[in-house]
């Protein structure tokens, strides 16, 4: 049998000799794209995968602990010669693979069950795999992290951690193994790979799993509303799936934005943390735990659709991050940058789980890894506060949004208000404002109009400046501020003497350390 596998390897070598990197060629079910197609690809090559090309490798489907001790036999160069008879209620010496399951008996590999069935055609659980691969593979080392769904007294916790301890599994993103589940043959393919070649354990070393469950955002950009559930067709853009607020903002006209002052909250980017409060319906009410208000201890309360949360795991909080420090960028599935995911905004903030020529891998909250370019971001260690910025520090990042669109609540890249835009560019260099204007206008250190300094916020009120204060913008020097002011214009340079601003001036704070 082992001979008759080689020669089927080498005849699908000789009659396909194309570059292994499109597996699109040999597996129709398995694009450049998917998880396991590297590793799927280095199995190939190796001859322990010997589908037929251009035959399916059903890689989501359920790998029996047949294909998984052929795979294993082959992986190992195991003789399957002159193997002790064995005694399994299921195998007959008739059955067509017997030298092989006798092989994984004898090996120690596979075991019979308690009613002496080997189950050639059963599924292989992925506790068992855990068990088998030790067992086979003569692995070492333990862990005492436990995933959530692995009891104590779980027969292959032993295993399952050694496997954690050696980086070829952490698991799914939501902290379980699930044991009792059916491997599948991409998953198969993966952990195999990585037992074999090392360089496929791509767990960071900052990786350390932690079970405390968080609910943050997974789209690029959520919108927070006062009330949940608002029916304008307008507003799909920013509450479906995948929001658009790019288009949302284009798409509007001047009394459809104008509609949305009072009514909408705030916004929170892709990543960020928020405690949920209440729910209703398809709706969920949160607070954003880093943006301070008055308004609710926890952070900034609004409402937004449900399914723009996911609950998350902080195994990455060890490591530094990826700081996006453009108004936009871009990730992609690949190193290459060549296969866009989603446009990401100003301010996302990411585990670094590797780099890669020019590209930084990053981890994302569902999606896996991901890839930025370098130029787009500032990388963040997980111990260190960023340092403190320069008064021209804060003005260039501000002038990044000369020309952005206001968007009433906005907070990203692709719309700000004036709170809302103050707030962000602090963001950016580790000084986190109050959310709002009015509580921006009470914090921080007093400056006299006489000593204003770049950076400095400037607030203006209705009554001549002394009743409400209803805006904020940032001295930039030379008599000048740099501003959102309101859904009629775009982000803006002007003079402070222009009306009316000059009538309703209420003061300015420093912020700056």
């Amino acid at each position: 049998m082992k001979k008759l596998y080689s020669l089927l390897l080498a005849v699908l070598i000789a009659a396909y000799v194309l570059p292994l990197s499109s597996l699109a060629a040999i597996f129709p079910d398995v694009k450049d794209e998917h998880s396991a197609s590297v590793e799927i690809k280095y199995l190939v090559e190796q001859g322990i995968i010997i589908e037929k090309p251009n035959q399916k490798y059903r890689v989501n489907e359920p790998i029996t602990r047949l294909e998984a001790s052929a795979m294993i036999q082959r992986a190992l160069k195991l003789s399957m010669e002159n193997r002790p008879a064995v005694e399994l209620s299921d195998v007959k010496s008739s059955h067509p693979h017997y030298q092989l399951i006798a092989t994984m008996v004898d090996e120690g590999i596979f075991m019979g069950n308690a009613n002496q069935e080997f189950l050639p055609n059963g599924n292989l659980k992925r506790g068992q795999m855990a068990a088998v691969f030790v067992r086979a593979f003569d692995l070492k080392g333990t862990s005492g992290y436990r995933f959530r769904d692995v009891p104590a007294s779980y027969w292959a916790l032993p295993a399952i951690q050694t496997l954690s301890a050696q980086s070829v599994t952490t698991g799914f993103l939501d902290n379980t193994f699930k044991p009792n589940d059916s491997l599948t043959r991409g998953h198969f393919a993966v952990f195999l790979a990585r037992i074999l070649e090392p360089s496929f354990k791509n767990t960071p070393a900052c990786y350390i799993g932690d079970n405390k469950a968080q609910q943050v955002v997974t789209v690029p950009v959520s919108t927070l509303w006062k009330q949940p559930g608002t029916k304008r067709p307008v507003d799909s853009y920013a509450n479906g799936k995948t929001p658009d607020i790019s288009k949302w903002v284009s798409s509007m006209t001047l009394p459809q934005k104008q509609w949305l002052v009072g009514k909408l909250e705030t916004q929170v980017l892709y990543g960020q943390t928020v405690k949920v409060l209440q729910k209703k319906g398809d709706w969920a009410q949160v607070a954003v735990v880093d943006q301070s208000s008055p308004k609710h201890a926890a952070g900034y309360p609004g409402w937004l659709p449900k399914n723009h949360l996911a609950t998350v795991y902080p195994n990455y909080s060890t490591c530094k991050t990826a700081m996006v420090k453009t108004k936009t960028a871009i990730l992609t599935h690949d190193e290459n940058g060549k296969k866009p995911f989603r446009t990401i905004s100003f301010n996302t903030t990411l585990p670094v789980v590797g780099e890669t020529g020019d590209r930084i891998a990053v981890q994302t909250p569902t999606d896996g890894v991901k890839y930025i370019n370098k130029n787009t971001v500032k990388l963040v260690n997980a111990k260190e506060s960023l340092p403190n910025p320069t008064a021209q520090q804060i003005v260039e990042t501000a002038k990044i949004f000369d020309g952005l669109s206001y968007l009433w609540a906005g907070t990203s890249g692709f719309g700000l208000d004036c709170s809302g835009f103050t707030y962000s560019v602090y963001r950016q260099h580790g000084i986190n404002l109050p959310r709002d204007a009015s509580v921006q206008a009470v914090n921080g250190m007093k400056v006299l109009k006489k000593d204003l300094q770049p950076g400095d916020l400037l607030f203006f009120a209705y009554n001549k400046g002394k009743g409400t204060v209803h805006h904020v913008g940032m001295y930039i020097g030379n008599g000048q501020m740099i501003h959102a002011p309101n859904p009629k214009r775009t982000v803006e340079i002007v003079p402070l003497t222009l009306e009316p601003y000059k009538s309703e001036y209420a003061g300015a704070r420093r912020y700056l350390r």
